[in-house]
């Protein structure tokens, strides 16, 4: 199982890029994505209609205390990994983190607190630059996965790969 935790998401600055990690998470492989910071439950409906619409299973979920959501999953042995630009290469980590069964992923979004890198059994940097962690996220999830595309029971609507053009199906 791997858990995404979108840490101190912010209603107003941040909707579109958290929007775009739930999007990205589901996508690329995640079970689930959690969202703390400020509730906001626009957010989460918009990513639960996406899910209803081009299938799931895929959860998403607001907690308001993401210290004890990290040592609670520390305690079912989950692994931590934290997407940070501060942290050690992905490409020498990736192979460690996978022997995981269960990882609960963390990215940032307004400053990240001290404690996060104290918590976390991995620092993890896609790469030492400034970055977004939407595209953090999609790295690190296309790597740990190893570029498979995960495949969606119940979609009403899915794509049919072409060359050119675009062919949907809907039902």
């Amino acid at each position: 199982m791997l858990i995404v935790l979108r840490l101190g998401h912010r209603r107003g600055r941040d909707a579109r890029l958290s929007t775009h990690c739930g999007l990205a998470a589901r996508a690329l492989g995640a079970d689930m994505i959690i969202f703390s910071g400020e509730e906001d439950t626009q957010l989460l409906e918009s990513i639960k209609k996406v899910t209803k619409k081009w299938g799931g299973p895929f959860k998403v979920e607001y907690n308001p205390n993401w210290r004890k959501l990290i040592k609670q999953h520390k305690k079912k042995k989950f692994s931590i990994a934290h997407l940070t630009m501060y942290g050690l290469p992905l490409a020498k980590q990736i192979r460690k983190i996978r022997k995981s069964r269960n990882v609960l992923l963390l990215i940032g979004s307004e400053k990240v607190p001290g404690e996060v890198y104290q918590l976390a059994d991995y620092n993890i940097a896609v790469t030492s630059q400034p970055h977004s962690e939407a595209a953090a996220l999609g790295v690190f999830l296309h790597e740990y996965f190893r570029g498979r595309e995960k495949k969606f029971k119940k979609a009403n609507i899915s794509v049919i790969p072409q060359a050119k053009g675009k062919k949907v199906i809907e039902k």
